[in-house]
């Protein structure tokens, strides 16, 4: 099965200039979901994590289900007030201002191996933030992964651990 098939671009959104790589018809697809979740299940299995991470929010859509099906616990990388409890977070700089990342405090033991999941790989900023995040509470983070990596941003130079991607763009 060809996933690219699955995968929608969509000009000119979030904003005029840039193709939205739209995962809707492969999650809508029971055949090509299933496919994206066996490949990335042997990708990251390879880590033997105890947990998956998943950023906020397509990144939920792939760590939830892939955790499932490799039997390890799943826990939520979210945008900051998004969370109850106590809570640890990570700010970094975007492009133009900054954003906050938090975990829940008691989601990870120190020592427990991480995965790291989203939807797309653009620039890396914001998944570099989460593997900052999870090593200050003691993560081993493993690696990352990913359904689509867009190759032209050059993302992966920023991550310090392996990544791995279903599909590749290279514009």
């Amino acid at each position: 099965m060809k996933l690219k098939d699955h995968i929608r671009g969509i000009p000119d959104f979030p904003k005029p200039g840039i193709l939205f790589y739209d995962i809707s018809p492969m999650l809508a697809h029971a055949g090509a979901w299933r496919e994206a979740m066996r490949q990335l299940a042997e990708l990251v299995g390879a880590h033997k994590p105890d947990l998956l991470a998943g950023i906020e929010s397509r990144g939920f859509l792939v760590a939830a289900p892939l955790a499932l099906q490799l039997g390890c616990g799943f826990l939520m990388i979210r945008k900051h007030g998004k969370l109850p409890g106590d809570k640890v977070a990570h700010s970094y700089d975007l492009e133009y201002g900054t954003d906050t990342i938090e975990i829940q405090a008691d989601a990870i033991q120190p020592g427990q191996r991480v995965v790291v999941l989203d939807d797309l790989l653009a620039t890396g900023g914001t998944v570099s933030a989460a593997i900052k995040l999870l090593r200050q509470v003691g993560a081993d983070v493993r690696g990352a992964a990913f359904l689509i990596e867009l190759a032209f941003l050059n993302g992966r130079e920023r991550l310090d651990v392996p990544a791995d991607s279903l599909l590749s763009f290279d514009a």
